[in-house]
């Protein structure tokens, strides 16, 4: 019988590592996690402040190749019946400004830094990016196993009036090999019928969530936990090497999964630290700085 979080115990811990995921990785064990989800920075969108943060490439192919060497990484430290859930949004060409004003409602939206169009693209163009490194991750070696939609009742507005505003991002199911762990029966989902249950269907209705922290962009929990109990069993060890304000954490913590967290920023690191260990007091939460 499995086990749900809370119904027996569980040996977990949670490990939350300070580094470059780039480099953190290649010093993992390889074949021990059953389970990554995560959602690296976006292209383009913001500024962390740190040299060399994956995001602030100048050339979108620069990003792409980047976010294949950290997964390439992480298919090498999953389990043969691993799965890697890809949160990803896109972004549009920035017309060739090198900056951009913060925001009243937002001031993380101001950035010293905008890299310019793409070549090829042109002013007020949608860029593809999560298809491309969908595709480019496909190319790899990875299996392209399905594209959820996440669609967001609760999108931020957008003062655009030729376009509709943007309420969904993608979350990319990908495998290490052709057969994995997928627990279909954790995830099923209401019908009209009172009672009744089917298989999950790829459009998910969620609603984001705001942060009291200084990370201005969070996995809502309910996104995670859909995922986790999906692609992990009770007891195994989940996976989120872009870590931010450790939302893959206090989720494994409820489930009964241990976790490995790395964040580049100390400041996130330390936020997602406080909100696992406030999940869980006496679970074993160890912190570390890679070199």
């Amino acid at each position: 019988m499995k086990q749900r979080c809370g119904e027996g115990d569980t040996d977990t811990d949670c490990r939350v590592i300070v580094g470059d995921s780039r480099k953190v990785l290649s010093e993992l064990p390889a074949d021990t996690v059953q389970c990554a989800i995560t959602s690296p920075p976006y292209w383009g969108l913001r500024d962390y402040g740190i040299d060399g943060q994956i995001g602030a490439e100048m050339e979108v192919e620069e990003y792409i190749a980047d976010l294949v060497a950290v997964f390439r990484e992480v298919r090498r430290v999953l389990r043969a019946d691993g799965t890697l859930w890809l949160n990803i949004g896109d972004s549009y060409t920035s017309g060739n400004r090198g900056w951009r004003d913060a925001d009243s409602k937002n001031p993380a939206r101001g950035m010293s830094y905008r890299p310019p169009n793409p070549k090829g693209l042109k002013d007020k163009e949608l860029i593809g990016i999560p298809w491309r490194v969908a595709l480019a991750l496909q190319a790899d070696g990875w299996y392209l196993r399905s594209d959820v939609i996440w669609y967001k009742p609760n999108c931020q507005p957008e003062s655009v009036k030729d376009r509709p505003t943007r309420s969904h991002e993608h979350v990319f199911l990908l495998t290490k090999n052709e057969d994995y762990y997928y627990d279909s029966e954790a995830v099923k989902e209401g019908t009209t019928l009172p009672g009744q249950l089917r298989n999950r269907r790829d459009v998910w209705s969620i609603n984001t969530e705001s942060s009291k922290e200084a990370h201005f962009a969070m996995f809502p929990p309910a996104l995670v936990k859909v995922c986790m109990e999906a692609g992990s069993a009770v007891g195994s060890v989940v996976l989120d090497p872009f870590f931010g304000a450790g939302t893959v954490g206090v989720v494994a913590t409820r489930l009964g999964r241990s976790c490995i967290g790395i964040e580049l920023k100390p400041d996130y690191a330390e936020i997602a630290r406080n909100r696992v260990a406030a999940e869980n007091p006496i679970l074993p939460l160890y912190s570390a700085k890679s070199a």
